[in-house]
């Protein structure tokens, strides 16, 4: 079985990208799972706190969950034409200290996709996430590209997605997104 995290990189409980990751655990294809991470509870990067407290147990155990999966999947609203500053700090908590880089980021595959209200779909975002995922030695998918526009007509008041072109495209994004990780 082919075992993914999921992240979403806001914290608001009604956040379109955090519905597009709930949508996509059901769209798995077969011999894969998507389980869903947060990055609610992270502090905001302090080095002194690292250095007086230690790794915070939110941030440990998100590593834990990234280390023992076979792949991630980066969920991205864009935030002024860029990724989204509490998702960085996360990933930025993540690299800590750097001899856990190897361990948590290190030829793992990842992948980014995201959904906003705005008509381009995160593409900013998501190519700012670029450098940082070469910098941390990750195996980034570029086979399939998924941004979601106008994000707010493809999802009920609940969250699900309801526009069936956008769940074809968020199963067929995943199956290749798997199908690249089985190739390892």
């Amino acid at each position: 079985m082919t075992k993914l995290v999921g992240i979403a990189g806001s914290l608001r409980a009604a956040s379109l990208n955090a519905s597009l990751l709930r949508s996509a655990v059901g769209l798995m294809p077969d011999g894969a799972s998507l389980e869903i991470e947060s990055i609610k509870g992270i502090p905001l990067y302090d080095g002194d706190l690292e250095a007086s407290d230690g790794i915070p147990q939110s941030v440990a155990s998100l590593k834990e969950r990234i280390a023992a999966a076979d792949g991630v999947l980066l969920v991205t609203p864009e935030y002024n034409n860029s990724m989204p500053g509490v998702f960085k700090n996360a990933i930025d908590w993540l690299s800590r200290p750097p001899g856990d880089i190897p361990r948590v980021f290190h030829d793992r595959p990842f992948a980014v996709m995201g959904a906003s209200p705005g008509g381009f779909g995160t593409i900013l975002s998501q190519n700012a996430w670029l450098p940082v995922l070469h910098t941390l030695g990750t195996r980034p998918w570029f086979g399939g590209r998924l941004m979601v526009s106008r994000a707010s007509a493809v999802f009920n008041e609940s969250g699900e997605l309801t526009d069936d072109k956008i769940r074809a495209q968020l199963q067929h994004f995943l199956s290749g997104f798997v199908a690249f990780i089985q190739k390892q």
